[in-house]
């Protein structure tokens, strides 16, 4: 599944997942150029309950899509947390952004931690303020994006430095022909 269907330009949704606060940042690749389009936080109601929270978060990851059109979308993978019921919680929002990206038909690339601060800051156990540097710095940002938001920029950020071995190994493998004989 291709990322880039149309062109050079590929325009990216990250998002980084959580059911009390949803990370997004939208950025655009051309070539080797990364091109910040905008980035936010999307905060449900601090005392709705989870199916309301689940419904905004939803909602907001939608209006990203519509607002900004992306490509595709890059998502955080799921990481061990620290009691079952948060990683449920995690997996519920995750699933709400997978289901707006799915509505859109867009495809979806998901990125474990590790491999996204690999990707951006060269070392996958970088801490929070390293990736919050590297993604101000790759993006020629004035300002550091707020935490969540610059967690969903760098999973976008993760996604465009893929795209180089994705057409690689696009141009290197060929479909088989299905000759037959008579």
């Amino acid at each position: 599944m291709s990322s880039q269907p149309f062109g050079d330009t590929l325009r990216v949704v990250g998002i980084d997942p959580g059911s009390r606060l949803l990370g997004w940042g939208v950025v655009e690749s051309h070539g080797s150029r990364l091109r910040h389009i905008d980035n936010g936080v999307i905060v449900p109601p601090v005392d709705a309950d989870l199916p309301s929270r689940l419904l905004y978060l939803h909602q907001g990851v939608v209006q990203v899509i519509t607002d900004y059109q992306p490509n595709c979308a890059a998502v955080e993978d799921v990481f061990l947390a620290k009691n079952a019921q948060s990683a449920l919680k995690l997996g519920q929002a995750r699933g709400v952004a997978l289901l707006a990206a799915a509505v859109f038909r867009l495809p979806v690339f998901e990125y474990a931690p590790t491999s996204i601060k690999r990707s951006v800051v060269g070392n996958g156990r970088a801490d929070k303020h390293q990736v919050q540097q590297m993604v101000r710095a790759l993006l020629g940002l004035a300002e550091t994006a707020q935490e969540d938001a610059s967690d969903a920029l760098a999973v976008a950020i993760c996604h465009c430095h893929q795209l180089p071995f994705e057409r690689a190994l696009k141009n290197r493998v060929r479909p088989a022909t299905n000759k037959r004989t008579r």
